[in-house]
Formats: structure tokens, C-alpha cells, sequence
């Protein structure tokens, strides 16, 4: 048995032992993983700076190396987020009535776990945690199959839970991190579907494409995330500025980073420039089209349809529409179904646009960095499914569990 499939075996028998644990016990664990991750931050901090350094000497990109640093905020952060989950109510088991039949057979549907997850992502140490602290709580064994970048890191935080685990007299194998980064492992991985009910990759959009067209096991996506904020013609404008900034230059290198600006062409004589003053002390390169240029010195004027791109970085593409439907319609065509933003202060504008874009999380004058689990109340995050089996949006404990039918009778028999 090769050691892939031996880690997903033990994942597999490591989660049966979850059906017995009620929601007192399996927060008295996690509350002790919180307190693991937050007093053994000098250790976890010396492992993520040899992996950073190791990053810079190889020339990776500013986005992932901003993804791999774990500082003490970002550490703390990990075991505030577990202390969350441990504050949510436990899915498993929770019950919903159906109805009962002519015949007087009541249905109903309970919530279960989905089994193993196994999460494939690049460098983001911090899902370690979350992964591991989501997948117990809602029941179910993790496999990490994270990247060589912050494979040490990785290790290092999965060993402080597994220790919890072992502490509280449960398998290691709950959490299982795989130790070798080796490409072909991965493969092997994607090929357990005896023992693997899930695959949650995450990561850049070659690697969503590469695990959904290999894997022999459901995958739940999580492509890029070119998000929008449309400035409509009634938009308090010093809103819109600050909304903007904020979704674009506090963190680039993530997902819920804004990558587009959208403006109603009856304001954008008001509102670019003051845009562009902005963005010229943020250094932040604007791409744009024609009826747009006139208000930026140096800006790259693009066509209407070279739209789409997730710049991850300190650079945005901008589009004056003729209309409200104009804006929607540029959404439709380059978005994601990530994160869309209106900033408006005509309550039915509002609600149109929420009713009418296709995106996992729609939002009316806030920032789309709120587009998070920790933000949004899950507490971790596993990831943003932007396809709508069986989540849409970010997935917390919920979103990592399915439904089975209760049928109860008193001996009935079908004619």
C-alpha cells in the first residue's frame, strides 16, 4: 500500500471516531488548539521566516510571499478564528422536518459530515489551521496537501493540533498533512476515492484547473477572484473612495482584493479624479478605457474586452459605463462570481443589483475585503466555492456537511 493511501485510510477510520464526540468535547479540543497555535507563536514564526527567506531567494512574487508570512497578528488571527468556530453551533445532527406522508411515514433531514476532506492549496500556512479546526468540529478527518513553500510551516502547525488531538485521546490522523510535496503524490491523491469524499483546492487559477481536470474525487472550486466596485450615479462619493482604496490597496494578494472599478458615467467626471490623486500616492498602475483616460496621466488604455484579469498587486482595471444596466452587464462579462460591490444610496438600485449579479457574496456599500468567513461569522474559512455544488460562497462548518434522509414509520408497508 503506497503511503497516500495509507494516510487516506487512516484519515477515513480517524473520522469515525468523530460520531461518538458531542459538541462540549469537540470544543473543549479545539479550545485547546487555539491556546497550542497562540503559545507556540516564537516557534511557528521561526519555522515561517527560514520558508519566507527561502521564497525571496527564489524570486516568488510579492502576492505569495504576502500569503505565506505569518506574523503575530496573522497568528493570533488563526486561533481567534478557531476560538469562533468554537463559539458556532455544531451542524452534525441538527434536524429538519420534511413533512409526513398521506400514509404517515414523517421525513425528515439530518445534517452529517462529508466524510475526509482533503485540501490542496498553495503557500497559505493559515489553512492548516482553519482547514483542520473546520473539518473537526463539523465531523470530518482532513488530509493538507499544502506547497513546498510552506510545507515546514504547515508541519509545524498540524503537529501542535495533533498533539491536542492525541492529548484528548484521539487519532493524530484527523489532521494529516502530507509531507512530501512531490507532484505525483498529489496525483495519487486524487485518486482515493475510496477514502477521500471531497478535494477543496486553493490556490492560483492553474492549480483549480490542474485538480479539476484530474481528480477522480468531486472538487469544489475555488477560481479567482476578480471582484468589482461599481460607483453608481448615486453613490455617496467619499463612501465610494474609501471603499475602493480599501478593497484595493489594504492586502492585494488576496482573493476578496478588488480588481475592477466599475463607474456610472454621470459621476465619473466628479469621481476619477479624486481616483486618480488616490491611486498616484498608492502607486497603483490603472488600466482603462477610452471614455476613462481623460482623467489619468499615464494610465494603459485598454479595449472593452481586455477586462477579467486578477492583478493580485497594486493594479486595477476601470470602466465608465453608460448605465446601471451597462455596469451589470460588464459584471456578467468579467467577473468571477466571487465578490460584487455597489456603492449606492438608491435603496432600489441596491437591491437590483444584488438580485440581479451572479456572485457568491453581493455587497451595498461595504468594502469586499468583508468577504471572508471570519468576517461574514463562520469563524475560519476553508475556502470560497464560486461554483454553487453543493456551497456558493465562503464555506464554513455548514458548507462541510450534507443531509440524509430520516424516514420514520410504525409499519407501514408500500402497496
Amino acid at each position: 500500500m503506497s503511503i497516500i493511501t495509507e494516510l487516506a485510510k487512516q484519515a477515513k477510520q480517524a473520522a469515525q471516531t468523530l460520531a461518538i464526540l458531542d459538541e462540549a468535547e469537540k470544543n473543549a479540543v479545539l479550545k485547546d488548539m487555539a491556546a497550542a497555535i497562540r503559545g507556540n507563536k516564537d516557534t511557528i514564526k521561526a519555522v515561517n521566516e527560514k520558508e519566507v527567506a527561502r521564497a525571496k531567494e527564489n524570486n516568488l512574487d510579492d502576492a505569495m510571499i504576502d500569503r505565506l508570512i505569518l506574523d503575530d497578528a496573522r497568528i493570533e488571527s488563526m486561533a481567534e478564528g478557531i476560538e469562533v468556530i468554537i463559539s458556532l453551533d455544531d451542524p452534525v445532527g441538527r434536524e429538519r422536518v420534511i413533512g409526513t406522508r398521506p400514509n404517515g411515514i414523517e421525513i425528515k433531514k439530518m445534517r452529517i459530515p462529508l466524510g475526509v476532506v482533503c485540501m490542496i492549496y498553495e503557500a497559505r500556512p493559515n489553512v492548516t489551521a482553519d482547514a483542520g479546526a473546520l473539518c473537526f468540529k463539523s465531523g470530518n478527518g482532513v488530509i493538507l496537501r499544502g506547497g513546498k513553500e510552506a510545507l515546514d510551516t504547515s508541519l509545524a502547525i498540524a503537529g501542535l493540533m495533533q498533539d491536542v488531538l492525541e492529548k484528548h485521546n484521539l487519532p493524530r490522523a484527523l489532521v494529516t498533512v502530507v509531507p512530501n510535496p512531490d507532484r505525483a503524490l498529489m496525483q495519487e491523491l486524487m485518486e482515493q476515492r475510496d477514502y477521500i469524499d471531497v478535494i477543496i483546492p486553493r490556490g492560483g487559477e492553474g492549480l483549480i484547473n490542474y485538480v479539476t481536470e484530474h481528480s477522480k474525487v468531486p472538487v469544489i472550486q475555488h477560481f479567482k477572484g476578480v471582484c468589482h466596485l461599481y460607483v453608481d450615479k448615486d453613490a455617496d462619493l467619499d463612501k465610494a473612495l474609501a471603499i475602493l482604496l480599501n478593497g484595493k490597496t489594504q492586502r492585494t494578494g488576496v482573493c476578496n482584493a478588488l480588481e475592477g472599478l466599475v463607474v456610472h458615467q454621470a459621476i465619473a467626471g466628479d469621481f476619477l479624479p479624486r481616483v486618480a490623486e488616490a491611486f498616484e500616492q498608492h502607486k497603483v498602475t490603472v488600466h482603462v478605457n477610452e471614455k476613462g483616460a481623460q482623467y489619468f496621466n499615464n494610465a494603459d488604455v485598454i479595449s472593452e474586452d481586455a477586462y477579467g484579469e486578477e492583478y493580485l498587486g497594486l493594479e486595477i482595471a476601470i470602466r465608465v459605463v453608460d448605465d446601471f444596466a451597462g455596469a451589470i452587464s460588464h459584471i456578467a462579462d468579467f467577473g468571477s462570481n466571487h465578490t460584487e460591490v455597489i456603492c449606492t444610496e438608491n435603496e432600489d438600485s441596491a437591491k437590483k443589483f444584488q438580485r440581479a449579479v451572479d456572485a457568491s457574496v453581493v455587497m451595498v456599500n461595504a468594502s469586499s475585503r468583508f468577504s471572508d468567513g471570519s468576517q461574514l461569522g463562520l469563524g475560519a474559512e476553508i475556502g470560497i466555492a464560486t461554483t454553487k455544488l453543493h456551497a456558493y460562497g465562503p464555506m464554513g462548518l455548514e458548507s462541510l456537511t450534507s443531509e440524509k434522509y430520516l424516514v420514520n414509520g410504525v409499519g407501514q408497508i408500500r402497496e
